[in-house]
């Protein structure tokens, strides 16, 4: 392929890995972080990548435009019908992800079974709910959102509801007039995966990929919920769980113009498939560990995408491991602590002699000379990943890298992908990765 212009628009900066990508392979790169804060104090990416000032003013210069995020999908639309070549989300897709209440809409009118649900308006509301209606419940902040707002899922565990009902008296404290709606899902038990692939504008091009996250802060799955903390993951052909969710939408996709990843996180067990949420965008740290499985470059493999260059592309066998690498405060927000202990860190690579960055991807650093260094907000540096035919043989490779990095005060969970061998043994019996 010849080298390419691509412009990139990042809410946060959660995209400098794939910018960088793109660079080091010899096209041309302009970087834009949207968000003030990120891109005022943040320096995501300096010294990595060009950043920009204003996007627009290089949208005729870009082969490729490139949305990281929820939120741009009447812009991209609009880039869309003047022929510019993006990547990113419509309306549609936007509001799918951002609205969980119409996402779940969205599901039942394509016959894709939902798991009950209630949303609210009112803290109090909800509160008075659960107390009426004792159970287990997932607490999911919903309306027009940010991803920060997002992130504040809290799964309950109690079977009462009443830790959910703490939650929600603590969140109208702290959110009540920044979260305009709370949707609470009856909580299935089960195993949690997802399903996703890349949508090219028409349709669905295969491989797809099915990964699982791992989104409690300690190892065994304790601690609170965080974004994420790692990701097992791996090609595949389409499967039971792709044909009975994704696939009945393409048609719907196709219609609002969607490019890009289009993911489904579901819990399934032995009686259905129950999703839980979309996400109409790339996923941080799933794009970059789905590099790693990838034979393509990361520039052929969009370009080719929002060109419609290809119906299929050529994968790794085997699996893929993603680790979270991160810094004080996450998963907290606590920007003196993050300016005490983390802003600022050098990142070292012990083997002076061998700075070799295979399967390291960037996120909150920057870089001065040689030297890489934390920056941002949120104290997530890095995502490490590995991969090999077995599961041992990818977690073999990430964690031979992620011992290869120094930084101070650096922490991670060391057992993703421990869980496969339980529940491979009961998707297997449930026959959902059973491949069409």
């Amino acid at each position: 392929m010849d080298k390419k212009n691509f412009l990139i628009v990042s809410y946060y900066g959660d995209s400098i890995g794939i910018a960088w990508n793109i660079k080091r392979l010899g096209n041309e790169v302009k970087f834009f972080v949207d968000d003030a804060e990120e891109r005022d104090t943040g320096e995501i990416g300096y010294g990595f990548v060009e950043h920009v000032k204003k996007w627009e003013d290089h949208v005729d210069w870009a082969d490729v435009i490139i949305f990281d995020n929820v939120g741009y999908g009447s812009v991209a639309e609009k880039l869309r019908s003047r022929g510019k070549k993006v990547i990113g989300g419509s309306v549609y897709t936007d509001k799918l992800e951002k609205d969980r209440e119409f996402g779940q809409k969205e599901l039942e009118r394509f016959n894709i079974p939902t798991i009950q649900s209630k949303e609210f308006n009112d803290f109090d509301d909800a509160i008075s709910y659960v107390g009426k209606n004792p159970a287990r419940y997932v607490m999911k902040p919903s309306g027009d959102l940010t991803v920060a707002h997002i992130g504040l899922l809290f799964v309950g565990e109690e079977e009462d509801g009443k830790d959910v009902m703490k939650l929600l008296a603590e969140y109208k404290k702290a959110w009540g007039s920044k979260i305009p709606a709370i949707q609470l899902q009856k909580r299935i038990m089960g195993v949690e995966m997802a399903v996703g692939a890349f949508f090219n504008g028409s349709e669905f091009v295969y491989p797809i990929n099915v990964n699982f996250e791992h989104k409690r802060f300690f190892p065994g799955d304790i601690g609170p919920t965080t974004g994420e903390m790692g990701t097992l993951m791996f090609w595949s052909r389409p499967n039971k769980m792709f044909n009975d969710t994704l696939k009945k939408m393409e048609s719907r996709l196709a219609e609002s113009g969607y490019v890009g990843y289009f993911d489904l996180n579901c819990i399934v067990n032995d009686t259905g498939i129950y999703p839980l949420e979309f996400t109409s965008r790339f996923g941080y740290p799933t794009i970059s560990i789905q590099q790693e499985g990838m034979i393509d470059t990361i520039d052929e493999f969009l370009y080719g995408l929002v060109n419609k260059k290809f119906k299929r592309f050529g994968t790794k066998e085997g699996f893929q491991i993603g680790v979270c690498i991160f810094v004080p405060p996450y998963p907290f927000e606590d920007q003196k602590l993050f300016e005490v202990k983390s802003r600022g860190a050098v990142i070292y690579f012990k083997d002076k002699n061998n700075h070799d960055t295979s399967g390291v991807h960037i996120l909150e650093v920057k870089k001065a000379g040689d030297e890489w260094i934390v920056s941002g907000t949120q104290g997530w540096p890095l995502i490490v990943c590995g991969s090999g035919p077995t599961i041992k043989d990818a977690q073999k490779m990430a964690y031979k890298r992620v011992e290869n990095i120094m930084i101070p005060n650096m922490y991670y969970r060391n057992d993703i992908g421990d869980k496969w061998a339980k529940e491979s043994i009961l998707l297997k019996k449930w026959g959902y990765l059973k491949e069409a």
